[in-house]
C-alpha cells in the first residue's frame, strides 16, 4: 500500500507542474481553451491529494467498529474524484461558450501551445504508469486517478488543436468550439467514474462472468451428494467478497460437514486469491433450506 502512495504522490506532482504550466500559458495567449485545460489540471491536483488520503485510511487492518477493513473509503474518493471531473467539464463548456459571444484576441500562441505540450507529456507518462499500477493492484483509486490525468491529456490535445487552427485560420471561435467539445468529453468521463463508484458503495455484484467462474470453482470442489445456492457477491476496493449456502446431506456429523466447507471454500480461494469466502451449512435434505422466495430475489430460479 505504500506503493500505491507514492504512485499517487507521483500524480500529485504532475498536477502541480500542469497547473503551473498550462495557467501560465493562459496568462500568455488569453485562450479560453488554456483556461479550461489549467481549470482541469486544478481539479486534477485536489483529486490526487484526496486519492493520496482515502489510500492511507484505507490501509488500515479491520478493528471493532469496521470489522470489514476500510476499503470502501476507495469507492468513495474515485466517486468524488469523478464528480469533480464532471464539474470540471461542465465549467469548461460552459465558460467556452460564454467566450463565444464575447471573444477576445489571442497572443503568443506558439509559446502557449509549446508548453501545453511539455505539461501533457508529463501527464502521459504518469496516467500510464498509474493506469498499469491500478490494474496490477486492482485498485480502483488509482485507476480512477488515472483515467483523470487521461482525462486531462485529452483536454490538452484538443486545447492545442484548437490553438493550432486559429493559427492557421485566424477563425477565432474555434478556440471556444474546441474547447466546448473537450469539456463535454470530460464531463462524460466523470460521468462514468462517478456511476462505477455509485455500484460499489451500493455493493453491486461482481460482473456475470467472474460470477460463473466462481460458481464453476464451487462445483468443481463440492463433495459427492452436496449443492449449493444463494450466492452474493460484492467488492471493497481491492476486495472481493461470496457468501453462498453449502448445502449437505443432512445425516452429514457437524465435522465432516466444516471439512466440506473448509474443501470448497480453500478451492475456490486458490483459484481467486482476493475472494473472501463465507459459507453457510444446510441439509440438503429440508424443506426449510431452498427458501424459494429468497433464491428468486437473487435470481436463482433453477429447480425451484
Amino acid at each position: 500500500m505504500a506503493k500505491l502512495r507514492r504512485l499517487v504522490l507521483l500524480s500529485v506532482a504532475a498536477a502541480v507542474l500542469n497547473v503551473g504550466m498550462k495557467s501560465a500559458a493562459y496568462l500568455l495567449t488569453g485562450s479560453v481553451g488554456l483556461f479550461a485545460d489549467a481549470l482541469e489540471s486544478g481539479v486534477n491536483l485536489l483529486a490526487a491529494v484526496t486519492a493520496f488520503y482515502s489510500l492511507r485510511y484505507s490501509a488500515r487492518p479491520a478493528d471493532p467498529t469496521h470489522a470489514f477493513g476500510h476499503e470502501k473509503i476507495e469507492f468513495f474518493s474515485s466517486g468524488m474524484e469523478g464528480l469533480l471531473v464532471l464539474l470540471a467539464g461542465l465549467g469548461t463548456a460552459w465558460f467556452a461558450v460564454t467566450r463565444l459571444f464575447a471573444p477576445q484576441p489571442l497572443e503568443s500562441l506558439g509559446l502557449g501551445a509549446a508548453m501545453t505540450v511539455a505539461a501533457t507529456l508529463a501527464n502521459l507518462v504518469v496516467a500510464q504508469i498509474l493506469l498499469r499500477a491500478g490494474r496490477s493492484y486492482h485498485s480502483i483509486v488509482l485507476e480512477a486517478d488515472a483515467h483523470h490525468l487521461m482525462a486531462d491529456v485529452w483536454t490538452s490535445c484538443g486545447v492545442v488543436l484548437g490553438l493550432g487552427l486559429v493559427w492557421l485560420t485566424g477563425f477565432q471561435p474555434l478556440d471556444s468550439l474546441v474547447a466546448v467539445a473537450v469539456g463535454l468529453h470530460v464531463t462524460g468521463t466523470g460521468a462514468g467514474l462517478v456511476r462505477r463508484s455509485f455500484n460499489g458503495l451500493m455493493d453491486h455484484a461482481l460482473p456475470a462472468a467472474e460470477q460463473d467462474a466462481i460458481r464453476a470453482a464451487i462445483r468443481e470442489h463440492l463433495p459427492p451428494g452436496a449443492d449449493f445456492h444463494a450466492l452474493r457477491t460484492r467488492q471493497a476496493g481491492a476486495r472481493q467478497f461470496v457468501d453462498f449456502h453449502l448445502l449437505v446431506p443432512g445425516g452429514k456429523s457437524v465435522r465432516a460437514a466444516h471439512a466440506a466447507a473448509h474443501k470448497v471454500e480453500d478451492g475456490v480461494k486458490a483459484r481467486f486469491p482476493r475472494l473472501e469466502v463465507t459459507i453457510h451449512i444446510e441439509p440438503i435434505d429440508e424443506k426449510e433450506s431452498w427458501e424459494p422466495e429468497y433464491l428468486r430475489q437473487l435470481g436463482e430460479t433453477d429447480g425451484l
